[in-house]
Formats: structure tokens, sequence, C-alpha cells
């Protein structure tokens, strides 16, 4: 979400030398290619003090909390097995979705599945007609599972006097903080707005490519998307925030941020490197509301409006609603 401003950055800084490239094309290809790796430093440089400044607050009561927790279990003769768990297992989990929960699975042991089961129910499955939302179903369908299914269950069963809600499920206190979430958003729609209209936007959004064919197909996919980034908020600034709050203070946000920054390898390297920023600036607004619910609305406004955007700009929204034939 907040890579779009170094995306941004990157955008009008090519327009700006749109000329010279077109003078010097070899010399000009010979520098963005040195240069594009680089771009998000001086980025990183800017964000990353404002971050500090706003949250130190918030990260340093994170850190006076758990040093007193950690002293009250070095004096009782305890060690805390909270953070070896939890973090062998999210390991575990980003570990089976990376190898199981992708399209090549997918196309290698599911979809003959699903083609034997449209032989037998054509008019049921219509494989032909849903193929890559099938998939897609399928890589939801394993975040779901993995990001919220997997870890709340094994907490509760071996560490039952943890209140899940604890894991930013709670709604008290919503509004309060609504505000913050609410400039995060007036600072990001307009460069949202204008790094949409770029070709590349166009091409690499929505995901589901058969969007457009109807209405039906349209809300379908967000809603899968949707689903999808509610598991995620939940894994990332719920669960993983949640455990290891009292063991490792504002550090747990930090080493949320590595991990949350590594599932977006494969998407543009702009906005992989701003999951970083996302990460971190989402991470710590969850530790201070003790709330997931804020963050998640930004995150499936943004989402949304970006599927919407990228077809919009190349005339390419629905205009029936069920799909054709």
């Amino acid at each position: 979400m907040l890579s779009l401003f170094a995306g941004l950055s990157l955008s009008l800084a090519t327009r700006f030398d749109a000329a010279a490239a077109l003078q010097e094309p070899s010399r000009f290809d010979a520098f963005m290619k040195l240069a594009k790796p680089l771009l998000p430093i001086p980025a990183l440089a800017v964000i990353c003090p404002l971050l500090y400044l706003f949250f130190r607050e918030t990260w340093r009561e994170l850190d006076e909390d758990a040093q007193l927790h950690r002293g009250q279990l070095l004096a009782a003769g305890k060690v805390d097995i909270r953070p070896f768990a939890a973090l062998v297992l999210c390991a575990l989990i980003l570990t089976m979705q990376e190898y199981y929960g992708g399209r090549i699975f997918f196309d290698e042991n599911i979809r003959p599945i699903l083609t034997k089961l449209n032989e037998a129910h054509p008019t049921r499955m219509r494989l032909y007609k849903y193929d890559e939302l099938y998939s897609f179903g399928w890589w939801a369908g394993t975040r779901i599972a993995g990001y919220v299914i997997v870890p709340f269950t094994f907490w509760k069963i071996f560490f039952r006097q943890d209140s899940l809600l604890d894991f930013g499920l709670r709604t008290k206190g919503f509004f309060k903080h609504a505000w913050i979430y609410a400039l995060f958003l007036g600072v990001v729609l307009p460069a949202m707005w204008i790094v949409s209209r770029e070709p590349d936007f166009g091409n690499y959004y929505p995901f589901y490519k058969q969007s457009s064919r109807s209405w039906y197909d349209f809300l379908l996919w967000e809603g899968m998307y949707f689903c999808q980034f509610f598991a995620l908020e939940m894994f990332f600034r719920g669960f993983w925030l949640g455990v290891l709050r009292k063991s490792f203070g504002s550090g747990a946000i930090f080493a949320m941020a590595v991990p949350y920054c590594m599932i977006h390898y494969g998407k543009p390297y702009l906005e992989a490197n701003g999951a970083i920023i996302a990460g971190i600036a989402l991470g710590s607004l969850s530790m201070k509301t003790k709330s997931i619910y804020q963050g998640f609305l930004v995150h499936i406004t943004v989402a949304g409006l970006m599927d919407w955007l990228a077809l919009s700009h190349r005339h390419a929204l629905p205009t029936v609603f069920w799909p054709p034939g």
C-alpha cells in the first residue's frame, strides 16, 4: 500500500527523463538498471524517521511492558516458550504456503481432481468458465487456513489461558483511533490515483484477469481477495504481534515486518520494498490500538480501488452482471 509513494516517484522520474531516454537510449537504460535497485533507499531514509517520531512513545510503552514481563518470569525461574512455539509455527505455515498454496501445486495436483469432477458434473463445476477463479480460490483458501485456522486453533489448544481476543480482535476503541487510519487514506489515495494511470498498473491489477467479464466475476473475486486480506491481518498484525507482544516488546513489530515484506516477492520491486514501511506502520498502529480492524479496512479500501481504477482506466469495467455464455 505505502509502496505507492515509491511507485509514484519512479513514475514521475521516468516522465521527466523521457526526452533524455529518446536521445541516448542505451545510456539511459543502463542508468535505470543500475539506479532502480537504489530507488527505495531515499524513500526509506525519509519515511523511517517519520515513523519513529510518530510511534516512539508506543514503542517505548511496549518495551517497558515487555521488560516488566521478562523480569517477572526470571524472578520466578520460568522461561516463556511462546516465542519458540509461535515463530516455529509461523515459519512452518509460511513455508507450506509457499510450496503448496500456489499456482504450481494447484495445476499439478488440484486441477486434475477438478477436471474429473467437471466431467461428472459439468453444469455444476463449469471449470471451462471459471478455471482461473478456481485457482485463486485455492490460493485464498490456503491463506485463510494457514493464517487463521491453524495458528489460532493451535494456540487455543496449547495455551488455553491466553485469550484470542487479545490478538487484535477486540472492537473496543475502534472509533477512538479511526482518525489515524483516515489520515493514512488521505495521504495514500491521491498517490494511488496518480500511479493508477501508469500502463504497468493496469496490466498488473486486478490479479483475476476475468474480472471485467461480469460483475459476478468481479464481486466474487473481490470477496475472495478481501477475505484473504482479513486473514492476513489476523496473522501478521493479530496473531504474530499478540503472541510476541509481552516477550519482544516493540521488536515484535520489526520481526513481523521481515516476513511480511517477503510474502510480496514476485510483485513489482517497489511494491515489495514498500511492504517494509507498510509492515512497520500497520504493525505499530495495531499495537497502539490493539485492533486489526482499521488496518483491514485500509487494506481492502486501497486494494478494491486499485482493481477498480485499473479496469476503469482501460475501459474494462463489467457491463453485465452474469458472465455470457
